[in-house]
């Protein structure tokens, strides 16, 4: 009984940033790990990053570290997606994710899901 509300996606060049914001609401505390995860038209959802809700650890995919940093204010049940030197491939519907477990990469071990916010990136 998680809600959340994904923000902050839009239009941008490449080699341009964005952040994404994803508020929680309801039964917050019972939250192990959020996460981020993309979907392009006509592809497979992917993993993007994920945090630990309580003590911060990160794990990333391989196609984003270097650019993407996941944080996290506990105080505001907000989870964050900076996303730095944007490209095209880029390019998706991004959705938040939240789980009561400990959890990584796998799309299959998240119990709650936000709508989802566009992000564009051209070329």
């Amino acid at each position: 009984q998680v809600q959340l509300e994904e923000s902050g996606g839009g239009l941008v060049q490449a080699g341009g940033s964005l952040r994404l914001s994803c508020a929680a609401s309801g039964r917050t505390f019972s939250t192990y790990t959020m996460g981020w995860f993309r979907q392009a038209l006509g592809k497979e959802r992917e993993f993007v990053a994920a945090i630990s809700w309580r003590n911060g650890l990160t794990y990333y995919a391989d196609s984003v570290k270097g650019r993407f940093t996941i944080s996290r204010d506990n105080a505001k049940n907000t989870v964050y997606l900076q996303m730095n030197s944007l490209k095209p491939e880029d390019t998706a519907i991004y959705y938040c994710a939240a789980t009561r477990f400990q959890s990584g990469n796998n799309v299959k071990e998240y119990e709650y899901w936000g709508q989802g916010t566009q992000v564009t990136v051209s070329s």
